[in-house]
Formats: C-alpha cells, sequence, structure tokens
C-alpha cells in the first residue's frame, strides 16, 4: 500500500502553477462564509465509512487494491460488478475542503470525449463519500517507465508532442486544465500512442491552482519534451526517476541547457520546440522565436515541421534476408541455384570447351594419368602393410608449467549489531517493515525486508527520493565495501556517517560512497572510510507482478 504523502511542494513543477496542499494554505485562501459553510457541514456530517478491499461504492464498484493515500483522498483499482470490468477510483470524505471542487471537475471532465484523454466515466456523492470513477488501462505504461530504458526516438517524441498539445488545446477550448502534466500523468499504451490521465481531476484532488492554466500546461509539455529527448529532467533537481539539469551559468546565453547539448543526435527541431515551450524565455542557441503560450501554438509549430519518418526496421528482420560471402544481404527470395543457360537474359556465359579431336585426347590423357596415380598410392599402401612398418609415433607435446593459482583474497567480514530503518521523507506516516529489518544479517536467502507498495514509477510514486536501512557496526570500523541482495533489480547507494556518534537524521548526513543497480550488489568506496554507521539508500524499486513496486532485501554484509 502507498503510503501518505506529506508534501506540500514540489521544486520539479512548472512555475506557473501554484500548489495549495497545505490546509492552513487553502483555508487562508478561501473565504470566511465558505470556511463556516464547510465547518458546519463537517460538524453535521455523519464520520464518512473506513475503506478497505473488498467495500462497495454504490453497490457497484468493489475496491480490490488500494494506489495511493495522499492529503485526505485514497485512490483504488477496483472491479464494477455490473459491467464486469476494471476501473480506477478516487475517493474522499463529502466534507472534505476539496470536494466539492473534485466533483466539478470530474463532471466537466466526463463531457471531454477526447479518447486521447482517459475517460471519467462516474462522479458522485453517496453515504458520505465522494467517488471518482475513471477507465483502468492495464496495458498502458507511464512515461517514466519507458524513459527508464532510455530517451524516445525523434519518430515517437513527435508522436507524444503532437498527441498531447492537441488534447490539451482541445481542452483548453472547454476551459478546462490539466496542471499536473508529468512523466507519470502520459500513459504509453503502444508504440507512438499516448494517453493522458487526470484532466482537471488530479489538480483538484491536490488543490493546485495557477492563474495562468494555459501558460502552465504549455511549460508541463515542454518539460515532457525535454525528458523524452534526453532522458534528463529539465529542473535542478531530478524527479520521475530522471536526473535533473544543471544550469550553464550566469554568463550563459541560455539558462538551461538544450536538449543537443545534453544528448548528442538529438533532432533540432524538436529540441527548439521544448525550449521554446519550457519558461526559458523563448531562446535557445539556434532561435530567437518567442516561447509558447498555449499548446495550440504548439501544435501548429509541430505542424510546420518536415515530417519525421519512423525508424527503419532492422534488415535482418526481413523475409527472405540472406547473408553471403560476397555482400550483407539481399531481399530476394530464397531460390535454388539453376545452372547457366544459353541465350537467358541475364545469365552468365557458358565456360568454354576444347573443340574436336583436342578436346577428346585431353580428356583421355588426364583420365590415363589420374588412374595410374591412384594404382601407384594402393601399390605403395600394400607393401608397407606387408612389411609392417608401423608409422613413427609423434612424439609427446612438452608439458607446460604448472602455475599454482594463488587463492583470492576473502575480505573479512565485519560484525552488523542492529538494523533500522531510515525514512526521514515518511513524514510520521509510520515505518515500512520495521519488524523485518534482522531478515537482511540472517544470513537466510528467503527471508527478507521490503517497503511498502507504490505506485506510478519506481521513484517511490514520487512521494519520497528513496528510503533504506542503517547498519549499526557497534564502533567506528575501517569498511571498504557492502554486499547487498535484493529480489528484484533495485538501485541503491552505498552512504556511511564517518566520524558521527550517533545516526543522522537526514540524508546528507551521510556521505555517498558508490551506487549501482542489480539483485546481487557489491558497492565499494574509493578508498576504505572509518565509520560506525552505514547507510543501504534505495532509490528506485522493481516492479511486481501486480504492478506495484516495491523493495526487498534478503541480505546485508560489510567488509573492511
Amino acid at each position: 500500500m502507498a503510503e501518505r504523502s506529506t508534501a506540500t511542494s514540489s521544486p520539479q513543477r512548472p512555475a506557473s502553477a501554484q500548489h495549495a496542499t497545505d490546509p492552513e494554505d487553502t483555508q487562508a485562501a478561501d473565504s470566511p462564509s465558505a470556511d463556516t459553510a464547510a465547518a458546519e457541514d463537517t460538524a453535521e456530517a455523519p464520520a464518512p465509512p473506513e475503506l478497505h478491499s473488498g467495500y462497495r461504492l454504490a453497490k457497484r464498484y468493489r475496491l480490490e487494491e488500494c494506489i495511493t493515500r495522499l492529503d485526505g483522498f485514497s485512490s483504488w483499482r477496483a472491479v464494477d460488478e455490473k459491467l464486469r470490468r476494471a476501473v480506477g477510483v478516487h475517493v474522499l470524505p463529502a466534507g472534505h475542503e476539496r470536494a466539492e471542487a473534485v466533483l466539478t471537475a470530474a463532471r466537466s471532465a466526463a463531457l471531454v470525449g477526447d479518447l486521447r484523454f482517459v475517460q471519467v466515466l462516474d462522479a458522485a456523492e453517496e453515504n458520505g463519500l465522494v467517488h471518482v470513477i475513471q477507465e483502468w488501462l492495464p496495458d498502458a505504461v507511464p512515461l517514466s517507465t519507458v524513459l527508464h530504458s532510455g530517451p524516445l526516438d525523434a519518430f515517437e517524441v513527435y508522436a507524444l508532442a503532437g498527441q498531447v498539445s492537441q488534447a490539451m488545446a482541445a481542452a483548453h477550448r472547454k476551459d478546462l486544465a490539466h496542471l499536473r502534466l508529468t512523466p507519470a500523468t502520459v500513459l504509453r499504451t503502444a508504440p507512438g500512442q499516448f494517453r493522458i490521465r487526470g484532466l482537471a481531476v488530479d489538480a483538484a484532488l491536490r488543490g493546485i491552482t495557477s492563474r495562468e492554466p494555459r501558460r502552465a500546461d504549455t511549460e508541463a509539455i515542454g518539460a515532457l519534451l525535454y525528458a523524452a529527448l534526453t532522458q534528463r529532467w529539465p529542473y535542478g533537481d531530478g524527479a520521475y526517476g530522471l536526473r535533473g539539469v544543471a544550469e550553464l551559468g550566469k554568463g550563459s546565453r541560455d539558462p538551461l541547457a538544450t536538449p543537443e547539448q545534453v544528448r548528442a543526435g538529438v533532432h533540432r527541431g524538436l529540441s527548439e520546440l521544448a525550449m521554446r515551450a519550457l519558461d526559458n524565455n523563448g531562446a535557445t542557441a539556434a532561435s530567437h522565436e518567442p516561447p509558447f503560450t498555449a499548446p495550440e501554438e504548439l501544435s501548429k509549430a509541430l505542424a510546420a515541421l518536415p515530417r519525421i519518418p519512423p525508424p527503419d526496421p532492422t534488415p535482418t528482420t526481413l523475409v527472405g534476408y540472406q547473408q553471403t560471402t560476397y555482400q550483407r544481404g539481399t531481399l530476394a527470395p530464397h531460390r535454388a541455384s539453376a545452372g547457366p543457360t544459353a541465350g537467358a537474359a541475364g545469365a552468365p556465359a557458358p565456360i568454354p570447351t576444347l573443340p574436336g579431336r583436342t578436346g577428346a585426347a585431353l580428356k583421355w590423357g588426364v583420365s590415363a594419368l589420374l588412374i595410374a596415380a591412384l594404382g601407384l598410392g594402393s601399390w605403395q599402401l600394400a607393401d608397407a602393410l606387408l612389411k609392417g612398418d608401423a608409422p613413427a609415433e609423434a612424439a609427446p607435446p612438452p608439458t607446460a608449467p604448472v602455475e599454482e593459482e594463488s587463492e583470492p583474497q576473502i575480505p573479512e567480514l565485519v560484525s552488523i549489531e542492529t538494523v533500522t530503518e531510515f525514512d526521514p521523507f515518511a513524514g510520521g506516516n509510520g515505518g515500512q517493515d520495521p519488524e523485518s529489518t534482522p531478515n537482511t544479517i540472517d544470513g537466510d536467502p528467503t527471508s527478507y525486508w521490503q517497503t511498502k507498495n507504490y505506485f506510478g514509477n519506481p521513484s517511490f510514486g514520487n512521494l519520497k527520493p528513496g528510503l533504506g536501512l542503517v547498519l549499526d557496526l557497534g564502533e567506528q570500523r575501517r569498511i571498504s565495501s557492502v554486499t547487498v541482495d535484493t529480489i528484484g533489480a533495485t538501485t541503491v547507494e552505498f552512504r556511511a556517517a564517518p566520524g558521527a556518534d550517533s545516526v543522522p537524521g537526514t540524508i546528507e548526513g551521510f556521505t555517498p560512497l558508490d551506487e549501482g543497480t542489480g539483485d546481487s550488489l557489491t558497492l565499494r568506496a574509493d578508498s576504505p572510510v572509518e565509520t560506525r554507521y552505514v547507510l543501504v539508500w534505495l532509490t528506485e524499486l522493481p516492479q511486481g507482478s501486480d504492478g506495484n513496486y516495491r523493495g526487498r532485501i534478503t541480505n546485508i554484509a560489510v567488509a573492511e
């Protein structure tokens, strides 16, 4: 189950979007009369029922799995028992300060029939609960997950930009904005096909508003293009499993490095459009065009670009490909080679032969020589067998000196006294699985410690930058490596707190020494360090068969 997030703002969001997730800030922004009315309604309304797996909304939607609990609302995977299909559900108490805004946003989004958006199917208030029902796409993959394997090619980026900008332009014409366009809310349903989830609803659930909604969505599309072209997030801090991009410096013409500067071979036209969509004053190294103020402008600029063809298929995947000695391959169908035919167009010339008696005599002479050679060879072989001559035995090959193998030096393991969870971004929401931390040092590969479930992407559903386990060695020890065995490929950082007498309270208190991704990692420091506390810090989690992301550690060992 994904845990509740306590973050009230995000430095990675576009500057145009204004967050209002803090209850005090939200109340200050509302009118006093609205606050009073909300308080009275809350006091009079009965307490909403407690939600759990198996609970039925509107006697129809059976909750199956909680995906997220955040800011007073929860998101679930559910089953529509009437139509027998999976659906996504957002639920919050009817007395919640944003309940009315969520209902209004959902009902408005349901009227947008553009299939590039994940459709809202139902929105109602019943039994003290407000619920929003939307499509569930089991085969869709968030763009953030797709980008973990590398940037998209130019053809797919062009398709992404066109579909998202056209969809948002259509929504803006109906006075609807998204305000939370991220790699986690854009889904890839097939190569070159994308859909957007959470139109208006995601922002209403989180209290996100903007004075310039068109510009905010345009900048968000620019960030999507930048990430798709470079596999980097175009802000100082990374997000959605992507590393951030540092600015070029005060003396630079561009406050942000262009996609072409970040990664070689990026399509120049798409790079310029991404920069014009971002809040970068519209200037790039090759263009001084003004920035886009609406997705419709971006869509028109995309249409003006020369057509970007899809990448060529690999030749070896084509039917009839032949590998030969003389050429790389041919796309002609396989056929048996035919002998030369006189007079056939394009056929090779026939082999010349000697005419008349000369040719016949030559053939008889060659045949006689072959017969004589064969007879001579047979006579010599029979003579050797009759005399009993045995072939000379071959001298045995010289024996190479055997080198003595030196035994590998096994590093001495350091005793670990205790293992505790380290989750500085939990915000008081309890631990992950604190009772199971001893399983990581019991030597049993079948036992493990695990995190909670997270939905959306490997980066903890964008709720936190990471979490981990602190190993207490009991005293200052000289160490050089840590071995971590996990279930599934996990991104792990090896950190230590040299000289610390107590466990640091923040991640900054631990010095990063090495990192890697895999299910059996040995991370090494550049040089041995003296420390009592070692931090095994998880930053990306593997995806389970149920679609959720969770980390599981079976064994940890520290060596000198």
